[in-house]
Order: C-alpha cells, then structure tokens, then sequence
C-alpha cells in the first residue's frame, strides 16, 4: 500500500516542476513581471523628462522671451543701458576678510 502512495507523490512533484520552475514556470513569471514593472518606471520618468523638454523646446521657438530668460540667468547678459547690481550673500565671512591688517604702530610697540 505504500508504493502507491510513493508512486503518486514523484508523479505530482514531476507535474509540479515545468509550473514552478520550469521555463514559463511562476517563478520566471514573477521575476518578468518585476522587471516589467521597472521598466515601466523608468520609462514613465523619460516620458515626464521628454514633455519638459518637448514644452522648453516649443517656448524656444514661439518667443524670445525664454531666449532672453536664458541669456540673463545663463550666461549673465544685460541689455544696452540697464545696470547690472550684484548683491551679496549672507553668510561667513571668507577667510582672508576676516583679518585685518595690524597697523604698523601696533607691530613696532609689541617689539
């Protein structure tokens, strides 16, 4: 009665193997379909990309302002008789303003 059983349980298992890990099995499936998903990721971000450029294009070639735009913040442009104020940073001073010069006096009395 036993060899029956064991007859069975290889004849299952020998079934089960093609649909696990066989060539079309689930566990190729679940790897395909993650990377189909990734794929699909990456391309959703160029798509996204492209419609940026796909719309700085079009203001390129409807208009100038965007050429203007470009040519002040880009390459610091100004047009004839504007005038050009840079205003600082705040922030740490650098470190060659951060010291003074001693004056003269002051070195000659120290020796």
């Amino acid at each position: 009665m036993r060899w029956p059983i064991a007859v069975l349980l290889v004849l299952v298992v020998a079934l089960q193997y093609p649909l696990w890990l066989g060539r079309g099995g689930w566990l190729r499936v679940w790897d395909l379909e993650r990377d189909l998903q990734t794929q699909r990721d990456k391309n959703l971000k160029l798509e996204e990309r492209n419609a940026a450029l796909d719309a700085e294009v079009g203001d390129l070639q409807s208009g100038t302002a965007a050429i203007e735009e470009r040519a002040r913040y880009d390459l610091g442009l100004v047009k004839p008789g504007e005038i050009f104020v840079q205003v600082p940073r705040r922030g740490p001073p650098l470190k060659g303003a951060a010291e003074k010069p001693k004056p003269a006096a002051q070195e000659e009395a120290r020796q």
